[in-house]
């Protein structure tokens, strides 16, 4: 018993290290797309998609009112830092594009940072002005830094959309979500605008 009380009590810090997770919040557009850039990043523990940012109280997938769509990322600060997960959305988005997001247009795919934390503002901002600095960029950013507010969880059917087995009923006949959101991300000129605008500093999928 006691061997296994010593051996217990040396885990314990390494738990509780785990424990110490944040979270940060970005609205970039169809949140399919921006949970599926983000999950594979090293220190990613969790996304899930959501609305955010709006007055509606218990906003749906159909009745959003003023929220955008978003996500929640959760991370171990030890592995990645909120500043890099910032940069790295930055370069997954169009940040000149206040109308939306590439084919998805309107308040609703419009971007945002939502800060819960002064810390999370300035780095916030100090990303987006030095991207603005370097001038790489056809347009002015147009990105918000917002206060993070109320983020409502859509449902399990939005949830892991883009690599799930499921079969849907789509305009191509019967396709699996993860098939009809490759055709979905295609057609909509993500990647193509965003290595337009980036370059070899787009982020598209592949890290930070």
């Amino acid at each position: 018993m006691r061997i296994l009380t010593i051996m217990l009590a040396a885990l314990l810090p390494a738990a509780a290290a785990k424990a110490d997770t944040q979270t940060a919040v970005f609205a970039g557009g169809c949140f399919w797309c921006v949970e599926s850039d983000f999950e594979p990043v090293d220190g990613v523990i969790d996304v899930v998609s959501g609305l955010t940012g709006g007055t509606k109280e218990d906003p749906t997938y159909r009745s959003y009112g003023d929220h955008r769509e978003a996500v929640m990322i959760t991370f171990d600060p030890e592995i990645v830092s909120y500043e890099d997960l910032v940069d790295g959305f930055v370069r997954s988005i169009d940040p000149t594009d206040a109308g939306g997001q590439f084919c998805d247009r309107g308040f609703t795919y419009s971007t945002a940072i939502y800060t819960a934390t002064p810390e999370q503002e300035r780095a916030a901002k100090s990303v987006l002005s030095r991207y603005e600095q370097l001038g790489i960029l056809p347009d002015p950013i147009v990105t918000e830094v917002a206060p993070s507010s109320t983020f409502y969880k859509v449902g399990d059917y939005h949830q892991d959309y883009y690599k799930s087995d499921a079969v849907i009923i789509t305009r191509f006949g019967p396709l699996s979500k993860a098939n009809a959101y490759k055709r979905y991300r295609k057609a909509c000129g993500r990647d193509a605008r965003t290595q337009e605008l980036w370059g070899d500093r787009a982020f598209i999928k592949a890290g930070l």
